[in-house]
Order: C-alpha cells, then structure tokens, then sequence
C-alpha cells in the first residue's frame, strides 16, 4: 500500500488555470513537430491553455495573430512531418532590452507565464536572460501604463523548460537532441547510394557533412558506414595525417577494395586550428594517389525529410516531461532542459548545459582537444573510442599476442545490425590479439564443424548489411551438446560470443547447466541481445529492434496517406513480435495510432467496442483517418481478421477499414544508423569483457570458468550498459510466452492513449528530479550509450 502512495500519477497534475506557451527556434530539425504536438495535446489533457507561437521569438516579439491558442485538432497529421509546422525564425530584436519587453508584454496579455522552447544553445540562453529580466520587464510595463499592478502580481513568475532540437547532437547534458537521429538516416542513406556508385567506378568520395563546431554527425556516420577516414573539430588529425591518410587508401585499393569513404564535418580542423575542407582532401587525394575522386557536400538534405522512429518517439517522450516540469515548477525552481540520458528522461538545469557547452568550444580554441571530447560526454567519447578501435588496424607487429580463440556466432531469427556487431567483434578481438573464429548457421553449424577464421579483411562492407552474413538458424545445443563440446576441442575454442534473440538466452543457459558434464563449456560465454521483437530479459533495447520500428511507422505513413482526401478510414495494421507487444506500442506512439492491442495488455469485447466508440466520435470532428496496430498473438480469438471485420461492422456510416499484415518487411532492409552504431559499440564492449574474463581464468596453461558471471548477457538498462550473469535472469523471464516478466515500455502506452485523446491513468514516478551536469563520470558507472 505504501508503494502506491509514494506514486505519482499525471491526473492528479493539474494545469486549470495556467497558460503554457510552445515555440520552436534557431535552426528546425525533424521532430520538432512530435515535441510541439506532445506538448498541446498534454498540456489539453491537463487542462492547461495552449499557445502557439509562431516564427520563434520573432513572433513573440511582434505579438498579433503570432501568438494562437492551439487546439487538439491543430495538430493532427503533424508527426510525420520534417521541420517545424509553427516556423522557427532567428530574431536580432529579442536581443534587445526592446524586444524583450515586447515580448512580455505580449505574454502578459493572454496569461502566459509557462514557456516551451525547443531549440538549440543559443535560443535556451535567449529564454534563460528572458526569465532572469521578467520581473524588471514587469516593473517597466506597469510604469508605461501598459499593464495594471495587478497583472503584475499575477503573473509575476515566468516559468521556463527547454528542448534540444538540433540535428548537430552539440548540446552537453543530454545524449541525444531532437533531430540527430533523423539527420544521420539522411546521410546514411546518401553513403549507402554512394557505395553502389563508387564500387562500380573504384573511385574514393570525400562526403562533407554537418557540424560546423561538432563532428557528432561525422564521427557516428564514419561508424556507421566503415568510412576510411573521419575528420572532426574535436579531435584534429595529428601532423604528418596526410601521408596516413594516403597510405591508408592505397592500402585498401591494394587489397582489392574498389571504393574508399572520407567523412569531414563541415567545421574540421588542423592542430592550428586552421580548416580543412572537403576539397582540399580531395586535392590531396587526387596528387598523391592519383585516385578518382569526388566531393559530395550533403547540405540541408540533413535537416530535411520525416522524422525517424526514434526521433519521434524521443520528442514525444520529452513534450510530456516539459509539461511536467512546468506544473512541478516553483518560484524558486531554475530553467531547465528536459534530456536523455540513456534510456530515461531527466531534467537538468539549463544555465549548466549551456556553460558546458560553451566550455567545449573554448577548450578547442585553447588546443586542449583531449578535454573538449570529454566535455561533449560519454556517448561522444565512446564513439571515437569505437571508431578508433575499428577503423585503424595495427601492424602485426604491435598487436599483442594472446593465444586465445574466440568463436562469435548468430542465433534466432534475423536482425538488422547483426553484422554491424559481427564485424565489430572480429576487429576488436584481432587488436585485443585473438585468434577469431566464425561459426556459421548458429549451434546447427557448430555441431556440424562449419567453423573457419575470420580475419580483419573479411569483415569490411559488413556494417551496412541487413540479414546475417554468418547465416542464423534458431537450433539450440542441448541436443547437440557432445557433438558441440567436440568441436570447441577440436577448435581449441577458449571463449564464446552468441548474437541473437530470445534462443541465444535459452542458448546461454544450456551451456551453462551442461558444465556440470562437460568442461569445455567451462569458459566465457557472451550473449549481445539482437532481435527485432526486443523481447530479451536484461536488455531495454535489442539490436534490429530500431530498424523494424522504422520500417513500421514509415509503412503507417504511408498508408495513413493513402487515404488522404478520400472518405473517412481506419486502418487495421498487424506487426510482429511474437507475444512481445514492444513493436506495436512504440511503433503506435511513433505513428500516432489511436490503439495497440498487445498480449501483456489483456483486452476484452468491451474495449473493443469502447475503441470503436471512440473513433466514432472523432471521425465526426475534423479527424480523418484513423490508425490501430494489432500484435500478432495479442489475442487468439481477437484475430486482425475478426478486428477488422468488428470495426468495419460498428464505423458503418462513419468511417470504412482497411487491413494490412506487415510481415517479414519488418525484419528485411538495411539496418538503421541506430542499430549500426549499437551493434557496434556492445560488441566492442563485450569483446573487452571477454579479453578481462579469458585473462582472469587463464591458469595452469589452460582457460577455466565455471561461475556464474563467466556466462553473462550485455543489455542496456536505464542509463547503463551492464553485463548480467545469464543464471539470475531466468527468474526475470516468462519462458512460456518468451517474453520479460517486466517491460519498461509499457509505462510509455498511457502516452500513447493521452495523445489520442483518451483518458487514462499515467504513472509519473520514474519523472526526473532536477539533477545536475556530470563532467566527468566515472569510468565503469556507464561505460556506453545507446548512440
């Protein structure tokens, strides 16, 4: 009883009474719109009256038809749209003293004392300087006689909560903005269209992307794609870079490689700070190697089209967080930045992000470069750590010499990603100074000894890959458990990494019981959780799961257009995951569907029929279309069929339906830069654990471990990569339905339902306190972000 009364829930949260402005400005990025909308449709729900305003502070400055009240229906069929529907405009006169008591006085008059600013540095500090001079603003309004005392006292608190949205991801204190991810799908996609190109022609293409003062963008696209070479304003190329450079090109082509990548962020530098531009690499290029080579400057191609799952999901998640710091805010309570850490929101003050933000650019004009790439934080830092590790391999001179045999393998059904994580494992345990091994066809191949070599050569051009090169099959060992402990014999196989899903669990934990009977399971076992039903106990995230989220919502896109202008329609839409409603309830809140019916979610007759009811009466508004999404075992007699046919039944008159079973698109295309970048950095880590593991239990001449922390799975939980003894997760697991006994997606279905327009009951006891900026974590507290 006492856990229920230490709750939080948003109903009790009222906002009757108070008067919530949102606007977007500086640079537009993809997901501002989701933000915007997540914040009017929230700030409704609680009562709250809800103001656009138009054109950034430009319009707040010039007052007028700029400043609206929204209603629920102004933001229908906003969430797939790039940019920013309210316009976003760079305004000189909220610089002012003027302009700013403009402003004011344009909030006063409608009662706004609550303020939503998505945007970047620049626009957070404009907001902070705002609130710091309100009351002064006041004081000057009420002796111009522009406003009573009265309204003086009233509205003498203004009130002030930020959102990132620039696809530079150059903000510290949060791990992601609104924008970036959606940023990197666009370049990305350019790179993989390039590679097509560039391999028929063996020409090297020199790719300039965004990031005039951060090389996010640069450096997690050359991670991405495997480029060959990545300059960034953080970390300038040491003297002497363009004869490495150059030898490192001609070594690839003399490998028989026909294409080379070279990334620069648009604000690359030397160790002089002076720039380096695309074109002088080319020339470079071009001198010394004689290569044919091409400049492609990708532009504000970055900035433009629909949003990615993730950002969509990222910017809704932080519009709730923003209306609930401002019915939480005091007086006393500082303007603040709503962000990610990890996998939870939190809050964090925004006068600090700011400062340390401004601090990395003052380290790089100071030289110090080392420490600007520790202020940009841990997700930045693990990112060129990775890339370093991969990109650049050592003489066989320098590598040290190990003796251990390392065997990586696929299991389960196949995701996208799996070969990012491949490749990255097999590079990692060659400069750790293994001997890797590649199993192919999961345990059925390795009872069946299709067992080989797999060295650093072999791995290139994996990154962008979609399916499993290794093949996958989803045979477990227990059968085969003889026939397997003969060939990790033969093999001499010292240590174990298995890639897959909800089977490379059951994998994990077959070999550990079989230690009892055979002593060659007596050594490090690894799992990397990769499955597109992100159903894994351990793990807030599984690699593949980003990319068939993707596939999904821009698939709901596009059949939520098809009935553009036609009658009224809902859509019935069927996505995978076995029992595990995850892909249905996130890819519902990312496509703005009016319902997902999932397993962990019992549903009955009647709340079908209350859904019916409910888009019922917002097919008679202006609503057009509607959309619901159906897991596939949500139900055995709920079928998509018998939904479909109910609905189409009840809306006669209203609305008609359409049905759609996605299938196996959801687990086919090329992985997205999400899973890309995941897959590779947990496989890093988890090579780094086995090198730790395989050093600890070497003794006698011979690698021994048979504890419970020997045989572990990597998953992200929270804020933290963390590896877990794969033992203590069977009492966290539901073997039967093959799903966890406790998903942390769930707390984000009463969103879901809030944004479309259903009252619920919504647990907020997760919602951040204020915290503050960390500059330097320690090392092993979060050892890798999820970017």
């Amino acid at each position: 009883m006492a856990q229920t009364e230490n709750k939080k829930f948003f109903e009790n949260l009222t906002g009757a009474g108070k008067a919530i402005a949102v606007l977007t400005s500086g640079g537009d990025a993809q997901g501002m719109n989701a933000a915007v909308r997540a914040v009017v449709r929230v700030g409704i729900y609680v009562g709250a009256k809800v103001y656009f305003i138009h054109e950034g502070y430009q319009g707040m400055v010039d007052g007028g038809d700029n400043i609206k009240e929204a209603k629920w229906e102004s933001v229908s069929s906003m969430l797939q749209v790039g940019g920013t529907v309210i316009g976003s405009a760079r305004c000189t006169e909220f610089r002012t003293h003027e302009g700013r008591l403009k402003a004011a006085h344009n909030l006063v008059q409608r009662g706004i004392t609550n303020l939503c600013v998505i945007g970047g540095d620049g626009s957070l500090t404009g907001a902070n300087l705002f609130r710091e001079e309100w009351s002064g603003l006041l004081v000057e309004l009420v002796e111009q006689g522009l406003i009573d005392e009265e309204a003086a006292q009233k509205y003498s608190v203004l009130h002030i909560v930020g959102m990132v949205g620039s696809i530079d991801n150059d903000f510290c204190g949060t791990d992601m903005t609104i924008g970036t991810d959606s940023a990197l799908h666009r370049i990305i996609e350019v790179v993989d269209a390039i590679m097509t190109t560039a391999q028929s022609h063996q020409r090297t293409f020199v790719l300039e992307v965004m990031g005039r003062h951060c090389g996010y963008l640069a450096l997690v696209s050359a991670l991405a794609c495997g480029a060959d070479w990545v300059l960034i304003p953080e970390m300038p190329p040491a003297d002497g870079w363009e004869e490495k450079m150059c030898q490192k090109l001609s070594a690839k082509r003399a490998g028989k490689k026909r294409l080379n990548i070279i990334i620069v962020a648009e604000g690359a530098i030397d160790h002089n700070n002076q720039p380096i531009t695309s074109e002088h690499v080319k020339d470079l290029v071009v001198r010394r190697l004689g290569f044919d080579t091409r400049v492609t400057i990708l532009g504000h191609v970055q900035r433009g089209g629909t949003p990615s799952a993730f950002d969509r999901i990222l910017a809704s998640r932080m519009g709730v967080e923003a209306v609930l710091a401002l019915l939480e805010a005091t007086a006393n309570t500082p303007a603040c930045v709503v962000s990610l850490c990890g996998n939870q929101s939190v809050r964090l003050p925004l006068m600090e992000c700011v400062q340390m933000t401004q601090e990395v650019q003052k380290a790089m004009d100071e030289k110090k470069f080392e420490e600007a790439v520790q202020l940009r934080g841990r997700s930045f830092e693990n990112n060129l750590k990775t890339y370093k590790l991969l990109a650049h391999r050592k003489p066989e001179t320098e590598l040290p010499h190990s003796n251990f045999n390392v065997a990586v393998l696929n299991v389960g059904a196949p995701a996208a990603g799996m070969n990012a994580a491949v490749r990255s494992a097999v590079r990692v345990g060659i400069s750790e100074g293994h001997k890797m091994f590649a199993v192919s066809d999961g345990f059925e191949g390795f009872y069946k000894g299709q067992i080989k070599e797999i060295k650093w050569a072999d791995v290139g051009g994996w990154t962008g890959q979609g399916g499993s090169l290794l093949g996958t099959k989803r045979t477990l060992p227990a059968k085969n458990v003889a026939k397997i402990a003969e060939q990790i014999r033969k093999y001499n196989i010292n240590a174990l990494l298995v890639i897959g899903g909800f089977e490379a669990l059951e994998c994990l934990l077959q070999l550990y019981e079989a230690r009892s009977n055979y002593e060659e399971f007596c050594i490090p076992l690894c799992m990397l959780p990769a499955t597109i039903s992100n159903n894994v106990p351990g793990t807030d995230l599984s690699i593949g799961a980003d990319t068939a989220l993707n596939a999904i919502v821009e698939t709901c896109d596009r059949i939520k257009q098809s009935a553009s202008g036609t009658k009224r329609r809902v859509f019935i839409i069927e996505t995978m995951g076995g029992y595990c409603g995850y892909l249905a309830s996130v890819g519902g809140l990312a496509s703005g569907a009016d319902a997902a019916y999932i397993y962990e979610e019992p549903f009955d007759i009647r709340d079908l029929q209350s859904n019916v009811e409910h888009l019922r009466e917002k097919m008679k508004t202006s609503i057009q279309r509607g959309l619901v999404l159906r897991n596939e075992n949500s139900n055995e007699n709920y079928t998509t069929d018998f939904i479909y046919q109910l609905y189409s039944e009840e809306g006669r008159g209203v609305f008609d339906c359409r049905k759609n079973v996605l299938g196996h698109m959801q687990q086919g295309g090329s992985p997205s830069p999400f899973d890309r970048n995941f897959g590779t950095k947990i496989a890093a880590k988890a090579m780094q654990w086995i090198t730790k593991k395989l050093n600890e239990s070497y003794k006698q001449g011979r690698v021994f471990a048979n504890t419970e922390d020997s045989a572990c799975l990597l998953g992200m939980r929270r804020r933290a990569m963390i590896f877990q003894p794969v033992v203590q997760l069977k009492d966290e697991t539901d073997f039967i339905h093959r799903i966890p006994k406790e998903q942390w997606w769930l707390k984000l279905r009463p969103l879901m339902k809030i944004l479309a327009k259903y009252k619920t009951s919504y647990d907020v006891s997760d919602s951040g306190q204020l915290e503050h900026v960390a500059h330097n974590r320690p090392k092993d507290s979060v050892a890798i972000s999820t970017h």
